[in-house]
This record gives C-alpha cells, structure tokens and sequence, in this order.
C-alpha cells in the first residue's frame, strides 16, 4: 500500500464558502427497545448475529489492499504512521488506516465503526470506496472532480476486535474511553483520539459524515420501524448551533438531511426519522468528535486557524452486542448507508443540497421536542 503524494488540504475558507458544503456527526446510541417486526421490505433485524460473519480487522485491511490494486482512479491507502502524525495506532498497537480518492479541491471526510459494535460503518464505506474507485458513471466521476474524499472505514479497530463500544487504555488502568466523546477540553484520554484528530487538521474538511448504529426503534405517531436515523450533534435551533459560523452550519446541516430524507423516501424499504434520544430530546454535546469539528477545537495548538466544518451522522438500526442486527437485514442495511451517502455527496456537489428549504427539516418524523440532551444534563425546549 501507498500512502497519497497529494499534499493535505491546508485552504481556509470563509463562512459563506463553508455553508456551500457541509456534514458530520457523532452520537451515542439508543438504548434498544422491545424487539420490532420489520416491515416486509426490510428483512428483520431480530435475532442473533454471529460475529464471525462481521468484517473484522484482516478483513479491513484486506479489503484496502484489493481496492487500491482494483482502482481505475487512483485510490490510495495508507496508514496515519505513513501520513506523518505523531501518534499514529490504536490503543492497542493497530495500524489506523484511511484510504483517500479524488482530486476535487474540497476535501471530504467520511467516517464509520467509531463504536466497534457497530459494524455496517465499515461496510458500507467500503461499498462506497469501490464505487469511487472503479465507476466511470457521470455521478461519481463528479465526485471524484468536485472534492478529494478522506475515508475512515474503521476508526476504533480494538473495539470492533473486541465487540465494544469503546477502546481500553491500554495504561494499565484498562479504562474504556467512548471514542466518540473524546474530542474536548482535558479529554483526548485515548492514542486513537490524538491520532485522528491530528489528521483531521491537517485535511480540512468542507464537510464530514459518520456512520452508526443505534438500538430498534419505532417511529413516533405510527409504531413503524425505523430503519435510519437522521442526526445533527448540535441540535438545530438548539443551544449551539444557531450561534456557530453565523447559523451556517445550522441551516446548511438541515438541508443536509432533508434532501437525504426526499431522495431516500424513494427507496421502499427505508423508513426513516431524526435522531432523538430519552424519546423527545435533541441531542447538543459538545464532547463528541463531530461536534468538536463543527466548533472548531483547537487542541494541543494544532489548529490556531480555528478550521471548523458542518456535519451529519446516519444511524442504522441493531448492533452486534444487542444481538439485533438480523443476519437477513445486512445488505439492505448497508445499501441504506451507501444510497444516503450517494444522494447527499451528489446533493452537494451539484447543489441541490444547498437549494433545499431549511424548514422542512421539522416535516422529518420526530418526537415533540421537550428539551436538550447536553454533555451538563437536560436544558428545556424553551430555553
């Protein structure tokens, strides 16, 4: 494997320029209800899945390797030892791979498998890398001339090893550190943390996705099963957001995902809703690493600029430590994350997504809001 001869993309943009590109996003998972019966066009996710049949770490890196030989358009895969950071493996010693592709001069970031019992992440990225790498079609040859992609398959390789959620410190104190919430002032408890935050300073995003997995859930008002969820870390209209880049951010992730919402609803076996939590709560952390994007960390100096970039996250239902994943439910719960990601890259690349009404993300099926999760507890709707 080759690491790319392209130089990191180091250009700043204005808030204008930023609010014509935008995504990324991190979330904790729900906690699983009852098990649901799901609709006949989407295979059921009950029942065990064996996590032999689960991409693991060889087969991460496996699959890289077949890609880059396989790529028509030059795809390159490397190690963040090989891009020059200065912590460069996971807790437990794993090389962290990224593989990039493109020669757009946006950069775009796209990330899965932060939580390592969350496997469709990966999958689905490499589903989309292959597409990236090998298809001539008018779309994606877009992509590749619109921006250069970044793409983390498998963040936390430990904790996919391992079936967790988390990585273990490897200090001796053996503590498990939500990768997700490790981006944050007197945080950055975890190598991995360090070594993809460095990276993340030196590309700087125009926009950014993360793949995740959440517990069952049934739409609010109809009982349907949910089989994505739609999210924004910084809650749009919330206590963050609206103040960020002069609302960019706050207008530009919501057309986001109201134009994934129209495009998916194409497809039969999608159902989708927005992300809540507690049953009727936004989510606004500001410890989580998409969050920590968007609000421009600056951490151990490394980004003085103050780069910031917009970002959503999808949340496809089951996970392998619930045992809800349904074995039968694997290729459409893949095909949903690839479709998405298709029709949100394609979105903003041709602009449509920057032309779609900001509002109607309140016609996405969601809860009454009563309030703001935040990393300091509940703040009221009507804060």
């Amino acid at each position: 494997m080759t690491i790319s001869t392209r130089s990191p993309n180091r250009r700043r943009r204005t808030a204008a320029a930023l609010a014509a590109g935008a995504a990324f996003a991190i979330a904790a998972p729900l906690a699983a209800t009852a098990p649901a019966v799901a609709d006949a066009n989407f295979p059921s996710t009950e029942g065990e899945t064996s996590t032999a049949s689960i991409l693991d770490y060889a087969d991460l890196v496996a699959e890289l390797d077949k890609l880059e030989r396989t790529s028509r358009f030059g795809l390159d895969v490397f190690t963040l030892a090989e891009a020059g950071t200065e912590v460069s493996t996971s807790e437990q010693g794993r090389d962290l791979y990224v593989a990039t592709v493109g020669e757009g001069p946006e950069a775009v970031w796209l990330q899965g498998r932060i939580h390592g019992n969350e496997p469709y992440g990966a999958e689905s990225l490499l589903a989309v890398l292959k597409e990236l790498g090998t298809n001539g079609s008018p779309d994606w040859t877009l992509l590749r001339e619109t921006y250069t992609f970044h793409v983390i398959p498998m963040y936390n390789p430990d904790g996919s090893e391992l079936n967790i959620r988390h990585t273990i410190l490897q200090d001796g104190s053996e503590k498990r550190i939500d990768l997700n919430r490790d981006w944050g002032v007197g945080k950055f408890e975890a190598v991995e943390s360090e070594a993809f935050y460095e990276y993340w300073t030196m590309v700087d995003p125009a926009f950014a996705v993360d793949i995740h997995h959440q517990g069952l859930k049934r739409e609010y008002g109809t009982g349907d099963d949910v089989t994505l969820s739609l999210g924004i870390s910084l809650a749009p209209g919330g206590p963050t957001l609206p103040g960020v880049e002069g609302g960019a951010y706050d207008v530009l992730t919501r057309q986001m995902h109201v134009h994934v919402y129209d495009e998916l609803a194409k497809a039969g076996y999608v159902n989708m809703d927005r992300y809540q939590v507690g049953g009727s709560l936004e989510i606004d952390i500001k410890g989580g690493v998409v969050s920590a994007m968007m609000l421009g960390l600056d951490h151990d100096g490394l980004n003085p600029e103050g780069h910031s970039n917009p970002a959503i996250f999808f949340e496809t239902s089951g996970n392998t430590s619930d045992g809800s994943l349904g074995q039968k439910a694997r290729g459409k719960s893949i095909k949903q994350n690839v479709l998405a990601l298709q029709e949100l890259l394609t979105g903003m690349a041709t602009g449509e997504v920057q032309q779609e009404d900001p509002a109607r993300w309140e016609e996405i099926p969601h809860a009454p809001v009563t309030g703001y999760q935040t990393d300091d507890g509940i703040i009221p709707a009507s804060f």
